[in-house]
């Protein structure tokens, strides 16, 4: 079966928007609502093992702030996330967050091959409006053909919902496609759907189990600087390219 697409996830696996923009994000919403929470870099580590930013609030809330109340804690919760995703697009307009290595030159090639681009992800789609278009161009959002992001499913990742969602909208077998992620979360949703996976990973998830990847990256490489494999089966390949991927592709894993 030949490779036809390509399906991304964003936060971590597009750019390193976790550490530089949504951690960022969370606190400076935290300060300007006079709340004394500060997420530091280790706790937000863990964070990260849920996905969606009002679950992680609330999880926050169960496990480190326990003494904290409020009468209507989702619509308190709502109002948070809500500020916290208009700072996180200021920050993006800001250019705070750049694209990690190959992501751009991956995405040129492939255009250029005729293969066609997805997004699914659970961030919000306005905080994928804000770092495709603060890196690549407004004009870059019609690279993808599907952009499944936020609670467009009833189940966020792990669950292969965003997945199973996009393939619908593209109207193809998930064997015909190749799906870009960096967490454990990711892969097991990617998994879900049939598809399969080349992990890219990042601070926060090369801890992670990944046994159900086809490769295990550091990141996508460029011509002048090689990845590194972590796990999976080493090629001639330097850097990931569409050749890479079709051979990524006919393997059995």
């Amino acid at each position: 079966m030949a490779l036809e697409a390509l399906i991304f996830d964003v936060d971590g696996t597009l750019a390193n928007t976790e550490r530089d923009g949504h951690l960022v994000a969370f606190n400076l919403a935290f300060k300007e609502l006079g709340l004394d929470w500060v997420w530091s870099n280790e706790l937000y580590h863990e964070l990260l093992n849920v996905t969606g930013g009002q679950l992680r609030i609330k999880y926050y809330l169960s496990k480190y702030n326990t003494s904290f109340h409020h009468d209507d804690l989702d619509n308190f919760v709502a109002s948070i996330h809500k500020l916290k995703t208009s700072i996180y697009v200021q920050l993006m307009d800001e250019g705070a967050v750049p694209l990690r290595p190959g992501v751009e030159r991956l995405f040129n090639e492939a255009r250029a091959a005729g293969l066609r681009l997805a997004i699914a992800t659970t961030t919000t789609p306005a905080n994928v409006d804000a770092l495709i278009a603060n890196t690549l161009g407004k004009e870059a959002l019609d690279w993808f053909e599907v952009i499944g992001a936020g609670d467009v499913v009833p189940k966020l990742k792990p669950a292969g919902d965003i997945y199973t969602y996009v393939l619908d909208k593209m109207n193809l077998d998930a064997d015909k496609c190749l799906a870009f992620e960096d967490s454990q979360n990711g892969i097991i949703s990617a998994t879900q759907a049939g598809l399969k996976t080349l992990i890219t990973v990042n601070e926060y998830t090369n801890t992670h189990e990944f046994k159900d990847a086809c490769v295990v990256l550091n990141n996508l490489g460029e011509p002048t600087k090689a990845f590194e494999v972590i796990e999976g089966h080493a090629t001639e390949a330097k850097f990931v390219d569409v050749a890479y991927l079709q051979e990524l592709h006919a393997q059995h894993c």
